[in-house]
């Protein structure tokens, strides 16, 4: 009998379980049929039929995928240091920042670039009034136009001075800086910057000069003109024209630039166009300049029918990338970090025109911390990416990034921070 009861009791546990585990298995399928509506599990290349929160409907519409990783757009960054250039044991008398778009002539790459040797390092804006025809007040002032060569990008060959200072008072005498190229017709053209006062004087205030050469090897010509007025009174390009950046595009020239408007500190960085039929101008500026809310410098490539954009440091949109199909109106394509200062891509399609453009996967840009505060110097590095539709390279499709503490802790707080945090913990 009691054998009986617990063969029953065995039963009924058994039973009990079983039905438990088919409820638990029919609640939860029916679970999976009411998901089925909601977001796939594999990734849709393409936006969904459903309803999507803000930040799925831009995941579709801001972006060229879904996932950075698939995004041509999208790249981390590597750098390498370059060989060849000297600097002086790091004495802050010598300088080398903002190089140019690279081009490829005469079996070699070629690249222009800002550079300051002088007897002192620079004394800093604030102290422009000491300045002198000898001391510098900033790591741009002082400074003319050199020109390297390279066989592979890596070590770097300096064949000296391309365009000098020129004879006060013409456009530049105080200092030629930030220079970039334009191939057009079988001549060469570097449009720069001419300070005409040692910078911090005023700020930053210059136009756009330019000079000519049927060699990328010189000799070059001065135009001795200014090449893009600076805007009217009041408009936000009146004091500056900064980093002129050739391209061709549509058959027309198109000369991007940027401009810092606004009283510091709270002033912000734009960049716009000014387009031309002819290299020495006359330039018509974009209506709808500034056609960037941010970035501290240019640097633009063709890109498919359009044009793509590295907007650096500066702005709410700050390390992005952004892309226009008419060359004007640029929306964001990716978030990336580490983004090269400067950058001067090599860009081998620059001046084509084609509609058909490639991307990049190489350039120069410069670090302008490479000396101590009393002895500042800038230097040139390569960098490496990919946002070239002819390279595909996983390694820097990555988005996580593994520094090591040390970085991290470099950017440690200020000796005014602390002390407002002790207070803060009394």
């Amino acid at each position: 009998m009691k054998l009986d009861i617990l063969n029953k009791n065995r039963i009924t546990t058994t039973f009990s379980i079983g039905l438990a585990a088919l409820i638990l298995a029919t609640s939860c399928g029916s679970s999976k049929q009411k998901e089925i509506g909601g977001y796939p599990w594999d990734i849709p290349q393409t936006k969904p039929n459903r309803p999507l929160s803000a930040a799925m409907e831009r995941l579709y519409d801001n972006y060229l995928t879904p996932r950075p990783e698939d995004n041509e757009l999208f790249s981390s960054f590597k750098y390498t240091q370059l060989k060849g250039f000297d600097y002086r044991n790091g004495d802050g008398t010598v300088s080398r920042r903002d190089p140019s778009k690279i081009i490829f002539e005469n079996g070699k790459y070629y690249v222009w670039y800002t550079k300051r040797d002088t007897k002192v390092p620079p004394i800093g804006a604030h102290r422009a009034s000491e300045s002198t025809d000898v001391i510098p007040s900033t790591d741009w002032d002082l400074c003319e136009i050199w020109y390297a060569t390279s066989k592979d990008g890596l070590t770097w060959e300096e064949q000296g001075v391309a365009v000098k200072r020129p004879p006060m008072p013409e456009v530049g005498w105080r200092s030629v800086a930030t220079p970039d190229i334009l191939k057009w017709k079988g001549k060469y053209y570097l449009y720069y910057q001419g300070f005409m006062e040692a910078s911090g004087k005023k700020g930053d205030h210059c136009p756009v000069a330019a000079s000519y050469a049927d060699s990328p090897d010189g000799p070059w010509t001065p135009a001795n003109k200014v090449i893009v007025e600076n805007g009217p009174a009041g408009t936000w390009d009146q004091f500056s024209i900064h980093d002129p950046y050739p391209l061709v595009y549509k058959g027309k020239i198109y000369l991007y630039f940027k401009a810092a408007y606004g009283d510091r500190p709270d002033y912000l960085v734009g960049n716009g166009l000014a387009m031309a039929d002819n290299p020495l101008g006359p330039f018509t500026k974009h209506p709808l300049n500034p056609l960037f809310n941010s970035g501290h410098e240019t640097a633009l490539f063709p890109f498919k029918e359009g044009i793509a954009a590295l907007i650096t440091s500066n702005g709410n949109e700050n390390n992005t990338i952004q892309y226009a199909k008419d060359g004007i109106n640029f929306n964001i394509a990716s978030v990336s970090s580490l983004f090269p200062a400067a950058a001067g891509a090599y860009v081998p399609d620059a001046f084509t025109s084609n509609g058909n453009g490639r991307g990049i996967s190489w350039g120069l840009s410069h670090f302008v911390n490479a000396g101590t505060p009393n002895k500042g110097y800038s230097i040139l590095a390569r960098f490496d990416c990919d946002l070239s539709l002819d390279v595909n390279d996983p390694e820097l499709k990555k988005t996580h990034l593994f520094l090591k503490p040390e970085v991290y802790f470099s950017q440690g707080l200020s000796g005014k921070q602390l002390e407002r945090i002790k207070k803060e913990a009394k």
